[in-house]
């Protein structure tokens, strides 16, 4: 039926979505419902996910009356933009356009078939799903969903229905962001490869890990719709533009790779993991150092200092969403402990604070590119010859494990567009390991 009606709606299935319908809608010859109860699938973008997914909700809203389903993508608005920009326009264009009534209520949008179904747009939220029945259930671009709020607010909806089916749908995510889709990537891939053939549906096109990126051949094992709606060519010069500042990207969008197993960190984990100290200190001199995001969602405040042995202490002192509390802290700081100076990039999002520092009474220090570049090359090399001593905790693991490398003229720093995680604190505690190779002034003490 899903081939048919791809074929009405003026649409044909490519193979991969044949593949996928035909088994996540196969049913049990015995008892007459759906076999698979969960679908999950995992593809990289501009594959044809968005007309798959329109396909499924007409098959399921025509296939049986008052058939409920819903909707969501990253966010409410998102879900109806999909809604309003991709999928009413094909239904109207097509020859189903006299099987539904469109509702358009900002809020309330929806799709009314004469047969009683509705396809409605649900939020992100907790409450989402509370109330009501649902047969069917998509969350697109699961990538972005936290944790699993949303399908524990939908599973409910369901079970007093006969063929409730919920579909999880994404392109991979960011190691460490995505922690929702990572576990149903967990739990498929364990299924396939215990050939265990439960109530659950897993669909994954990914390259392998070691797969070169910019090979035609890894493109046309992994992208099913190469060679049918996208073409080589476009695919090479997407990767000749991201190839030097967002390698990350491309291998998550295009080979639907989880970015941090397939890139080796700038600093191997398990080196940084053997120079965690949880009792170390600094000496009595100390140096702060500030960054940004570019997205201005986190900014982090760091620290380092000469321990007694010699070796470098670094340590994230703040790492906190947005930047209005920024000033207010460096300053506490620096009247509590005196540091040698206090160090940023102006050239980086910080830069836009110094202003407001100086007029807080904070001195600032600042590097240019070639400092930059020596701050990261000098940390870099305190890590590997054994001088460095850190905390641990996640916070800078995070930030190591995804963060990379771009060229700066003859040397090489910190990325931050190439980079896949928040890698402020990595920045701050670099730049405060610079500021603390050479200190001019003891401090009152060193507790913060």
């Amino acid at each position: 039926m899903a081939a048919r009606v791809a074929v009405t709606l003026g649409t044909p299935l490519m193979p991969w979505q044949r593949q996928v319908l035909d088994v996540a809608l196969e049913v049990d010859s015995e008892t007459g419902r759906l076999v698979y109860r969960e679908v999950i699938l995992t593809v990289p973008r501009q594959s044809g996910k968005t007309t798959l997914m329109l396909v499924l909700v007409l098959v399921r809203a025509l296939r049986e009356a008052r058939q409920q389903i819903r909707y969501t993508a990253q966010t409410g608005a998102d879900a109806r933009k999909k809604w309003m920009d991709d999928w009413l326009p094909i239904l109207q264009d097509s020859r189903f356009r006299d099987t539904f009534t469109p509702r358009l209520t900002n809020g309330h949008e929806a799709l009314r078939f004469r047969n009683g179904s509705l396809q409605g747009l649900v939020a992100t939220t907790k409450k989402t799903g509370h109330g009501g029945t649902l047969d069917l259930g998509i969350l697109d671009e699961a990538f972005a969903h936290p944790d699993s709020r949303l399908e524990q607010a939908l599973r409910p909806a369901m079970s007093t229905r006969p063929d409730p089916q919920l579909w999880i749908v994404s392109t991979a995510g960011v190691p460490g962001e995505s922690p929702y889709l990572w576990g149903k990537v967990e739990t498929g891939r364990a299924l396939v490869d215990a050939d265990v053939d439960q109530d659950i549906a897993y669909f994954e096109w990914s390259a392998p890990d070691d797969a070169d990126p910019g090979d035609p051949d890894t493109w046309r094992a992994c992208m099913p719709a190469l060679g049918i709606t996208v073409t080589e060519g476009f695919i090479a010069s997407t990767f000749e533009s991201m190839r030097e500042h967002d390698l990350h990207g491309f291998r998550r969008a295009f080979l639907n790779q989880w970015v941090s197993s397939v890139l080796d960190p700038p600093i191997p984990l398990d080196l940084w993991a053997e120079l965690a100290d949880e009792g170390s200190q600094p000496g009595p001199s100390v140096a702060f150092a500030l960054d940004v995001q570019p997205d201005r969602s986190h900014a982090a405040i760091g620290v380092a200092g000469l321990r007694a042995d010699g070796k470098m202490h670094v340590e994230v002192v703040e790492h906190r969403a947005g930047t209005g509390w920024v000033v207010g802290r460096l300053a506490q700081l620096v009247e509590r402990h005196r540091p040698s100076g206090v160090w940023c990039d102006p050239r980086s999002p910080a830069g836009s604070l110094l202003h407001d520092l100086a007029a807080a009474g904070v001195g600032m220090e600042t590097v240019g590119a070639s400092e930059y570049a020596q701050a990261c090359g000098a940390f870099y090399d305190l890590v590997v010859e054994d001088r460095l001593r850190h905390l641990g905790g996640p916070t800078l693991l995070s930030a190591l494990d995804g963060a990379a490398w771009r060229p700066l003229g003859d040397a090489r720093a910190w990325s931050r567009k190439g980079s896949s995680s928040d890698i402020s604190p990595l920045v701050a505690v670099t730049l405060a390991a610079y500021g603390a190779s050479t200190p001019t002034i003891d401090p009152a003490n060193n507790v913060w």
